[in-house]
């Protein structure tokens, strides 16, 4: 791919040599109904041509070069002809999710400062009644309606200019491409600045950790993951859910669409599988034509591949990518290694194993802290088995949080002419090479004994009969914390809660990395991240914690 300028060269590529071929099947209108939706088909020529047209439209609204574009349509057509057509602009999509606290939201917009807003008329009304990037946005597209909301519509400015091939910009590597916002699970999203290498560093490692090959049919239950099967020669086929409560997403659906289209990738979080997994041990449904399960988000539970692995095909491979959106993928594990030889080892306290790192990735684990770094050269780094913070400088690393300076120089660490990412996770190497993730460095709890890691601990208490999941908090001042564990159970272990806190109890006393828990609460339902549903947000937890037994939060 080394005569691709960005990524919507590679859509061209792929337009020319697959012409007919299905880029994308999208619900045509999302139904309320357990009933699968018509859907509609979008060859690879159809999307090229139309994101053309729209690069056309764009650009007669003003928008060129180097701008910064707010981006808020709804998963579908629209979603992705309009990315594609901002890459062939050379502009700069600003994409966050929709579905976070509003407050966060306006920080994230006005921090990013786009000139021009593309967007529905639901997130017009919230720009202009909420205040969304007021001082900056000066070009104002709406998609669909009948209203500009102080701009100029989409479908008007489409019948303004022919439907012709569109030279896209010759972009560098090096240059900005897209500003793609953290899911904010500890804290206020940030701003993370992918320039055009990264994009394609990403196809390349996609293909090369999963072996991917030009015609595989995936279902991305995360709509932006979408944008990486032109490259590969993939057919996404969109599910119909809402994006941003994947543990939510109707599984008859995701069956249907599945089994009609003959779906052989799967992405999808570890609550989605958890939800879809539960559907098939319930109805006995059996997913034949998957060949590729790929979940991230969080750490994955082996009770869920355990659950799952029965439903699929016995070639069929199950992949825990480890990574963020500052870097990604890392390492990848498939789930018989993490089943057969890590599993046990995970619920012991060993922590959860996220596999071996991909050749183009340097990993390093360094010394714990929570200050800036700024050069390698006064790096500790650690050797195999001890605990400390995972590093990554490789194709995927970004290298800064946009109009965030002081994030920047905590996570950034100049190696020569190389960024090395930290990645705010805790973790060591075996001897066999394999890296294994023991928590958020910022979620660890600072005991008067010692830290604990919420990975250390959480598997330990998830075996126990009856509970959904656990999260290990800390109350009071960090270094002298009370870590707590608190139980979220199955909706039908509500009456054995005395017995599971029984076990709880039992569990912490047997293992001398848990012997300071003494505190064992239930919560009803744990917070969780607006991206994945799988991200547990612990420090919500420990102000909750806090609270109940009477203790100042940290």
């Amino acid at each position: 791919m080394s005569d691709v300028a960005n990524i919507a060269s590679a859509l061209r590529a792929m337009a020319q040599l697959r012409p007919e071929a299905v880029a994308l099947r999208v619900p045509q209108q999302a139904s309320r109904s357990s009933e699968l939706p018509p859907y509609h088909d979008i060859g690879y020529a159809e999307l090229d041509a139309a994101s053309d047209h729209s690069a056309a439209a764009l650009a007669a609204a003003g928008i060129t070069r180097g701008m910064k574009t707010a981006l808020m349509v709804r998963p579908g057509r629209e979603l992705f002809v309009l990315m594609f057509a901002l890459f062939k602009l050379g502009a700069v999509p600003v994409l966050i999710d929709p579905g976070i606290a509003k407050r966060a939201l306006r920080q994230c917009l006005d921090e990013a400062a786009p000139e021009a807003f593309v967007g529905i008329p639901l997130a017009q009304v919230a720009r202009i009644v909420l205040g969304w990037a007021r001082r900056s946005v000066r070009i104002v597209v709406t998609v669909g309606g009948p209203f500009r909301w102080g701009g100029q519509r989409l479908q008007q400015l489409r019948e303004r200019v022919p439907k012709q091939p569109f030279a896209p910009v010759p972009t560098r590597p090096d240059e900005l491409a897209a500003i793609l916002f953290t899911s904010g699970s500890t804290g206020v999203p940030k701003g993370v600045e992918y320039l055009h290498r990264h994009f394609l560093a990403q196809v390349e490692l996609l293909r090369e950790a999963f072996a991917l090959q030009p015609g595989h049919v995936n279902m991305p239950t995360f709509p932006p993951f979408a944008l990486f099967d032109p490259a590969l020669g993939s057919t996404s086929v969109i599910p119909d859910m809402d994006p941003t409560r994947p543990a939510s997403a109707d599984p008859r659906k995701l069956v249907a669409a599945i089994e009609r289209y003959g779906v052989d990738m799967l992405f999808g979080s570890p609550a989605l599988l958890d939800t879809l997994s539960r559907h098939c041990e319930r109805y006995g449904v059996r997913l034949g034509s998957l060949r590729r399960v790929i979940s991230a988000g969080a750490p994955v539970a082996p009770a869920i591949l355990a659950r799952l692995r029965p439903w699929l095909d016995p070639a069929a491979e199950i992949y825990t990518p480890y990574g963020a959106t500052e870097c990604l993928p890392l390492a990848v594990i498939e789930s018989a290694e993490l089943l057969q030889h890590t599993r046990a080892a995970t619920e012991r306290g060993a922590g959860t194993c996220v596999g071996r790192p991909l050749a183009a990735n340097t990993v390093r684990i360094i010394a714990i802290g929570d200050e800036p770094i700024v050069d390698w050269g006064s790096v500790r780094e650690l050797p195999v088995g001890e605990i400390g913070e995972i590093t990554v400088a490789g194709p995927t690393t970004t290298e800064a949080y946009h109009a965030r300076p002081a994030a920047t120089a905590l996570a950034k660490i100049r190696d020569g002419a190389r960024i090395v990412h930290r990645m705010g996770d805790l973790g060591y190497f075996d001897a066999q090479g394999r890296l294994w993730f023991c928590g958020r460095k910022s979620q660890r709890v600072r005991t008067a004994q010692g830290d604990l890691y919420t990975e250390q601990a959480e598997p330990i208490f998830n075996a126990i009969a009856g509970v959904r999941r656990s999260a290990l908090v800390g109350v009071g001042t960090p270094g002298a914390q009370q870590p707590v564990i608190v139980l979220e159970l199955e909706a039908d272990a509500a009456d054995a809660a005395e017995r599971i806190e029984a076990e709880a109890r039992n569990l912490a006393a047997a293992f001398a990395h848990l012997r300071t828990i003494t505190q064992v609460l239930f919560h009803p339902r744990f917070p969780v991240d607006i991206r994945h549903n799988a991200k547990i947000g612990r420090e919500t937890l420990a102000r909750w914690a806090a609270g109940r037994l009477g203790s100042a939060p940290a």
